[in-house]
């Protein structure tokens, strides 16, 4: 029969146990500063205020992915898809599906897509690598910690990336264009 000596020793050790599970390295919020920092101009919200926004955007409509809902591209036969979670949403194209499948697994509802399409494949290569890049950096730095602390980490990250989206707004609703190049005649001086 243990004593009350016993449970106050097991309370005891129990509490220092969980102060060094605590201490046992980082908190998640400095894992997520230092992913962010080690990224530095790869940051998916640097990458969208620098090299999207300044260029001529349309607005679009995302569908966000809920917590655990899986976003991938999928080919059917009306054309390319991105499923996020049970919801489809139509693409025109496959650059255009994978450049919005970054920014649905993030959760932003509404984001900037280049009007020039040529450019859109480039900045999905780009979007998806800076992801890509994030999540091994969390892995990286999570290593050996428990799986649900690492999913913390990357929920954190997938959180400041939405809210960093957010912040620099989804763009004009239809693109500005310029009529300054309108040619004009130039009367003809006869002599």
């Amino acid at each position: 029969m243990p004593t009350a000596g016993a449970s106050t020793l097991q309370t005891k050790s129990a509490a220092e146990g969980s102060a060094r599970g605590r201490a046992a390295g980082p908190s998640a919020d400095s894992i997520t500063a230092r992913v962010r920092e080690e990224l530095g101009e790869a940051w998916v919200p640097r990458l969208y205020r620098e090299r999207i926004l300044q260029t001529r955007t349309r607005s679009h409509k995302v569908l966000p992915a809920a917590k655990g809902a899986g976003v991938e591209v999928q080919h059917t036969l009306l054309g390319i898809e991105l499923k996020v979670g049970r919801r489809r949403q139509s693409c025109p194209d496959l650059s255009t599906a994978r450049y919005l499948a970054v920014f649905a697994r993030a959760g932003c509802s509404e984001v900037a897509v280049p009007y020039d399409i040529t450019r859109i494949s480039h900045l999905a290569d780009e979007l998806e690598s800076a992801w890509q890049r994030m999540l091994l950096l969390a892995a990286h730095h999570t290593e050996g910690r428990a799986g649900a602390f690492a999913s913390r980490v990357r929920s954190l990250l997938a959180g400041e990336v939405r809210r960093g989206v957010e912040e620099a707004g989804p763009g004009a609703a239809v693109p500005e264009f310029k009529q300054s190049t309108r040619q004009r005649r130039t009367p003809v001086q006869e002599g």
